[in-house]
């Protein structure tokens, strides 16, 4: 009776994520670290277990809804940014209710994972963990150097002379390279001296994900005056079982990754694993993107529940973790249960404000929402992080419209957390920060 208490703050937590997720760019770790703020002097009216399943409501229903504002109003951010290329394709094609939908089925498949692979949780990780801790920082160069050599250089036929063709074949590689190390620099900064206030200091990286991803897409929206066709809402759906099955278990293979490994985000989970799976096909990769995201993020914090081996990754873990410890192998096995019973709900919401952004997008101009989308995503910024922010979102915007400009990947955005992270781990963050004038 005890943990079927908890049961409300968890629906309670999906239904005010599904509401969040809808707005672009804020994102669930923004509201749950107003939450945790709020509980630590309002502790007679939450427990400190029901706050947490509040918290496992919330990030379950923003890990299955955030897609609709990153495929309708083009506003991603790190986890999402792989879904949008594939879902905008969709969306011009008619077919953005069906993209929605294909992730959602996508992050179902991640709940069933998920429960699959709970018991085994504590023992398998638990030494996994201990085995790779010594070597993070070399694992993560590895990852760093797969994901810049990967951006290949492509044309080389453009051009009279042979200076011309040399420019045309690398200028997409040279531009990710570049957008990689600007970002790279910017998380250093951002690291050793922040502009964002001290008491908003969980907030450090909103701004700048908010300028790499999210407003260059919104801008890119506006120049291009992009019409949107009317939508078609499905009732079949042209993604047999077995295709459904290969992108569940890519997505899981880079999810799992992701949440278990630290620094790796969602996306580039999904796309080590998409190379690892080879996969073709843009139904699978929408599904797996699903999968992945959401394993990224449910998965990440589940792991703060295991009994016997507790790993505290990701964001919302991280801030947990500040005033809580949670204890017991039932209050593990209820946080799954409380996934699953979110994540059906979660989907179920999914396909109605699918239907909802389907209307909204035929009703009004498109250019209309990205002005809009683009004054959502300045308010935010200076809500939470005031004129600092502000100043890092500007700088930010152009380091992200790189990739736009140049057609390179804007996965080399992710140089914001890889960069400091690895050289930290490596123990090279003071000196190369020193080098900058940073201390």
């Amino acid at each position: 009776m005890e943990y079927l208490a908890l049961v409300p703050y968890a629906i309670a937590g999906t239904l005010l994520a599904s509401i969040l997720a809808l707005i672009p760019a804020l994102h669930v770790y923004n509201i749950a670290g107003i939450f945790i703020l709020l509980a630590v002097s309002a502790q007679n009216f939450m427990g400190s277990n029901e706050l947490a399943m509040l918290l496992v409501g919330m990030i379950v229903g923003y890990a299955m809804l955030n897609t609709i504002s990153a495929i309708f109003l083009g506003a991603p951010d790190d986890s999402t940014i792989f879904i949008v290329l594939p879902g905008q394709k969709y969306l011009l094609m008619s077919r953005g209710y069906e993209a929605t939908v294909l992730t959602g089925i996508g992050a179902l498949g991640g709940v069933l994972i998920l429960i699959v692979l709970s018991p085994f949780a504590s023992t398998i990780l638990g030494t996994i963990r201990a085995i790779m801790l010594p070597h993070l920082h070399w694992i993560l160069g590895v990852i760093i150097v797969y994901m810049l050599m990967a951006e290949w250089p492509k044309g080389g036929d453009r051009g009279a002379t042979g200076l011309a063709r040399l420019w045309d074949a690398w200028k997409g590689l040279g531009i990710g390279i570049l957008t990689f190390i600007l970002s790279g620099i910017l998380g250093i900064v951002l690291m050793y001296k922040s502009p964002v206030p001290l008491e908003m200091s969980f907030q450090n990286l909103l701004p700048a994900f908010v300028g790499l991803f999210a407003v260059p897409w919104v801008l890119e929206n506006i120049l291009s005056g992009t019409e949107i066709p009317k939508q078609h809402i499905a009732t079949t759906f042209d993604a047999p079982p077995s295709m459904i099955a290969r992108g569940i278990f890519s997505g899981a293979l880079g999810g799992l990754f992701a949440a278990f490994f630290p620094v790796v985000t969602g996306g580039v989970g999904g796309y080590l694993a998409g190379h690892a799976t080879a996969q073709r096909d843009d139904r699978v990769f929408i599904i797996s993107q699903g999968a992945s995201k959401f394993l990224y993020y449910v998965g990440a914090f589940l792991l703060f529940f295991l009994p016997a081996a507790r790993i505290t990754k990701g964001g919302m873990a991280g801030m947990l973790a500040t005033i809580y410890t949670p204890e017991g192998a039932g209050l593990y096995y209820t946080t799954v249960a409380m996934i699953a019973l979110c994540g059906v709900l979660a989907f179920l919401l999914l396909l109605g404000y699918a239907r909802v952004a389907v209307w909204l997008v035929q009703k009004v101009n498109y250019r209309y929402i990205s002005f809009v989308t683009l004054f959502l995503l300045v308010a935010l910024v200076y809500f939470f992080t005031g004129i600092g922010g502000i100043a890092i979102m500007l700088v930010a915007t152009p380091i992200g419209w790189l990739p736009v400009l140049w057609g390179s990947r804007r996965m080399n955005c992710l140089g914001v957390l890889l960069v400091p992270i690895t050289l930290n781990l490596a123990g090279l963050g003071p000196t190369v920060a020193q080098w900058l004038g940073l201390l």
